[in-house]
């Protein structure tokens, strides 16, 4: 997986925005001006993606390449490796989680409006 194709599975989804709050090199991609996925330009090396508490969990365990969030709280975020020991459609199935999470968190007439 490379940059471009996250970031592209990314904005595919309903009401995604990307931003740079944090500075010019961390990639953020948000729904209803919510986060569900940073990452770092430059390096690319890892994800951070909102999880439920129990799945994160249970991930770091079964995952080297999974660890707490790092900068974030580590019991709702991990941070998801792209070194190869986290398969491809693993970590796009947690892109979908995370944005599930907080696509659903939001007010249900944001989400109307998203789905337009």
């Amino acid at each position: 997986m490379d940059i471009v194709f996250f970031r592209d599975y990314c904005l595919q989804k309903s009401g995604v925005t990307e931003d740079t709050p944090f500075g010019p090199d961390t990639l953020v991609f948000k729904v209803g001006g919510k986060m569900f996925a940073l990452i770092d330009i430059e390096k690319f090396e890892s994800v951070n993606l909102k999880c439920n508490p129990e799945r994160a969990v249970e991930l770091r365990e079964q995952f080297t390449g999974i660890i707490p969030g790092y900068h974030m709280n580590k019991k709702h975020w991990n941070t998801v490796s792209f070194d190869g020991s986290v398969p491809d459609p693993l970590i796009m199935e947690l892109v979908d989680h995370s944005y599930e999470l907080v696509f659903h968190s939001l007010p249900k007439k944001l989400q109307n409006e998203i789905n337009g």
